[in-house]
C-alpha cells in the first residue's frame, strides 16, 4: 500500500499520524514488511513510476497537520485545504491548494524572524545531499519558471545542467532553488521519523525502484552521457517499454529513455551504484522494477507510436549484480521478474541470488506447470496475490471465465464465496519465504480499490481507505492475521537475505 493511499484531512495520504496508526496496525497484525510504490516527485499522470527524480521525496506527502503543530500553519490555511476530496486523490487540486502552503511555510522558517528548522540543520541537510539535491532543486525552479515544460524544451542554455550551472537564471532563481531543497528537508525529516517509528515497532520497509527513469527528470537533465541519445537533436534514439501482454495487446509505451550501457560500464556502474544507495538509505529493503531489463530489453524507435515495434537487445546481465554485490554490502534486493520469463532472466535471477516474484491472479486458467501456481513457487520467493498493477482478488475473480474461476475453486477446495481470503491464506501458507498482501484484499474490497490499471493513462494512483475502514480491522481481523502469521511460522520473521 502506498502512502497516498493513506487517509488525511488534506487530499492526499501523507507521512503523517495516520501512516504511523498504519504501521502499528500492521505490527499488531504481526506483518514485519510493509511494500510501498516509489516516493519520487510525480508529474504528468501521478505515476510513481515517473519521477522527476531518483532521489527526492513528493512533497505532496509531506504532512501538514505536523507542520501546524509546530506553529508553522495557520488554522485558516489548513481550513480552506479541507474542502480537497478525502476518498480519493484530486491531484489537479492537490497541486493548486498545496504548492503555495509549502512556500509559505519555506519563507516563515527561512526567511523569517526566527529561523525555524523543525528537523535540524538545513544547511547540513543541504550540505550532505548536495550531489543530487542542487540539480533536482535547479531542475524544479526552471520547470516552475518555464511554466512546467519539460527539460528539453527549454532554451538552449538550459539544456543541461553544467549548461544552465553557467546562465544567469541560476542567481535569478536562487530564491525557488533553496525553496525546493527545504521541501526535500521536509520530507526527509518526516521520512525519518516513520522510519524510526517503523523500526521501534519491528516494520522493515520495502522500498520501490523503476529500472528507467523518466526522460523528464533531473537525473536524464543531469547525466546525459549515460543514456541513448541522439547528440545532434538532443532527444533519445529509442525508449521503453514492454511487449504485448496479458495487460495490452500494443505493449505498454513508457517512453523512458534507455540507458548507454557501454557508458555505464566504463565508469563502473557508478551512477547506479549511487542512485541504489541512496535507495538503501530509505528503505530497509529495496525492489527492483522491472529486473527482467537487465538481461534483455524492449527497445522501442522513439518516433513510434505503439510498443508493437520494439525488439528484444541485450542487458548488462549478471556482471551488473557483481559489481553491486561488490560495491554495496548488505545490500537486500528483490527482482520483479514478472512478465515473459525467459531461460535467460531465470538464469540471472538465480546467478544474482536476488528472490523473484510470484502472482496468484496469474496462476489459473492454464495447465500444472504454471510457474505462479503455488505447488511449483520456489522458497526464494515474494508471493502476491495481486500487485499494485492487478485488480484486487475480488475484484479479479469476478472478471474471471467460468473455466478459471471453478480452476481456483477446485485447486484451493472453495467455494469462492470469500476468494480474496482463500488468496491471502494460500499466500501465508505457502513456501515462499515472503507473502506481501494488498491492503484492498484484507478490507475485501472488489474492483473500487484497485490502484493502477496499466496502459491506462488516466484515473490511477488516486484510491485511499478511510480511518473507519482501518479501525474495522482492529481487534478481529488483527488477531486472526497474527494467528495465522504464527500458525504458519511468519511472525517476526527476517524473509529477505543481502545479496
Amino acid at each position: 500500500m502506498h502512502p497516498t493511499s493513506l487517509p488525511g484531512d488534506f487530499g492526499i495520504g501523507t507521512l503523517n499520524d495516520h501512516c504511523l496508526e498504519f504501521i502499528d496496525f500492521l505490527a499488531d497484525a504481526g506483518f514485519t514488511y510493509w511494500q510501498i510504490c516509489p516516493l519520487g516527485p510525480t508529474g504528468y499522470g501521478d505515476s510513481p513510476y515517473q519521477s522527476f527524480s531518483s532521489y527526492a521525496g513528493n512533497p505532496y506527502l509531506i504532512s501538514l497537520r505536523a507542520l501546524h503543530a509546530r506553529d508553522l500553519i495557520d488554522d485558516k490555511i489548513l481550513d480552506d485545504l479541507s474542502s480537497l476530496p478525502e476518498s480519493f486523490v484530486d491531484y489537479g487540486a492537490l497541486y493548486n491548494a498545496k504548492w503555495p502552503v509549502l512556500d509559505a511555510v519555506y519563507e516563515t522558517c527561512v526567511h523569517g524572524a526566527k529561523k525555524i528548522r523543525p528537523y535540524g540543520s538545513f544547511e547540513n541537510f543541504k550540505k550532505d545531499n548536495d550531489h543530487w539535491l542542487e540539480a533536482y532543486a535547479f531542475f524544479q525552479a526552471l520547470k516552475n519558471h518555464f511554466n512546467g515544460a519539460p527539460w528539453y524544451q527549454w532554451p538552449k542554455e538550459c539544456l543541461s545542467f553544467q549548461k544552465a550551472g553557467k546562465s544567469e537564471l541560476r542567481k535569478t532563481l536562487d530564491r525557488n532553488i533553496d525553496a525546493q531543497k527545504f521541501f526535500q528537508y521536509l520530507f526527509f525529516g518526516q521520512w525519518n521519523e516513520v522510519r524510526a517509528h517503523a523500526k521501534q515497532r519491528g516494520v522493515q520497509i520495502i522500498g520501490d525502484i523503476p529500472i528507467f527513469v523518466a526522460l523528464d527528470s533531473a537525473d536524464v537533465w543531469q547525466d546525459q552521457q549515460y543514456f541513448q541519445f541522439n547528440k545532434k537533436t538532443g532527444q533519445p534514439t529509442a525508449v521503453a517499454g514492454s511487449p504485448p501482454d496479458y495487460f495490452s495487446e500494443d505493449g505498454q509505451l513508457w517512453g523512458n529513455p534507455l540507458y548507454d550501457w557501454a557508458a555505464l560500464k566504463s565508469d563502473d556502474y557508478t551512477w547506479w551504484i549511487d542512485r541504489l544507495q541512496a535507495n538503501l538509505n530509505m528503505y530497509d529493503v529495496v525492489r527492483i522494477d522491472h529486473f527482467r531489463g537487465f538481461d534483455a530489453y524492449w527497445k522501442i524507435p522513439f518516433t513510434a507510436k505503439t510498443a508493437r515495434t520494439g525488439k528484444w537487445t541485450k542487458g548488462p546481465g549478471i556482471d551488473f549484480f557483481k559489481t553491486v554485490k561488490k560495491k554495496l554490502k548488505n545490500a537486500k534486493l528483490i527482482a520483479e521478474d514478472l512478465g515473459e520469463l525467459t531461460d535467460g532472466v531465470r538464469k540471472l535471477r538465480s546467478e544474482s541470488g536476488l528472490p523473484g516474484m510470484a502472482i496468484l491472479q496469474f496462476a489459473f486458467g492454464g495447465e500444472g506447470d504454471n510457474y505462479y501456481l503455488p505447488h511449483n513457487v520456489q522458497s526464494n520467493t515474494v508471493l502476491y496475490p495481486g500487485t499494485h498493477d492487478n485488480d484486487t482478488c475480488l475484484g479479479w475473480y469476478r472478471s474471471m471465465d467460468a473455466a478459471t474461476q471453478d480452476h481456483v475453486r477446485r485447486y484451493f477446495e472453495v467455494s469462492g464465496d470469500n476468494i480474496g481470503w482463500d488468496m491471502i491464506r494460500a499466500s501465508y501458507k505457502s513456501v515462499a519465504n515472503l507473502a506481501i498482501i494488498p491492503f484492498q484484499d484484507i478490507l475485501s474490497l472488489g474492483s473500487e480499490g484497485r490502484f493502477n490499471m496499466p496502459g491506462k493513462a488516466e484515473d490511477n494512483w488516486q484510491w485511499r481507505y478511510t480511518p473507519e475502514q482501518l479501525n474495522s480491522l482492529k481487534g478481529g481481523t488483527t488477531s486472526y492475521l497474527k494467528k495465522i502469521a504464527e500458525l504458519c511460522y511468519r511472525e517476526g520473521q527476517a524473509a529477505v537475505n543481502t545479496i
